[in-house]
């Protein structure tokens, strides 16, 4: 009996050792600025809103709206922070899914492109292996 609490605590803590954390993500989220305006909202105000619980950034100009969310080791999706509310001035609540142009996950769009440029600078090694196979003559 003695053994196996042993073997249990034992079990515990490696399995607990070797967890994998949540890593922290960016999502970005563009606006229309006439959606904005026809709903009575502004890029400030939704970034204040956010602001209170994860770190934001937002970019204006002669582009898009552009708002840019840190959220810290979670299990949020884009699916997710589109189910999240967004208050109007006026006391309305939108879902940030309905007055957002486009929600993208930069955290697995990063991962993705870094798969991509992988597998890209391996076909061209492969490609400069079999050229120097075929120029270089067997004696």
């Amino acid at each position: 009996m003695r053994k196996f609490a042993l073997l249990s605590i034992f079990l515990i803590c490696c399995c607990s050792a070797f967890a994998k954390e949540a890593e922290p993500k960016t999502f970005l989220v563009i606006f229309k600025s006439k959606e904005l305006k026809n709903l009575k909202l502004t890029l400030h105000e939704i970034e204040t809103q956010f602001a209170e619980y994860f770190k934001t950034k937002a970019y204006s100009g002669n582009s898009e709206l552009a708002l840019l969310i840190d959220i810290p080791a979670c299990e949020f999706d884009e699916c997710y922070l589109g189910q999240l509310l967004v208050e109007s001035s006026s006391g309305i609540q939108h879902k940030l899914q309905d007055i957002a142009f486009r929600l993208f996950d930069m955290t697995q769009s990063q991962k993705t492109l870094n798969l991509f440029l992988t597998a890209y600078d391996q076909s061209i090694q492969k490609r400069k292996a079999s050229k120097t196979d075929r120029a270089s003559p067997i004696p």
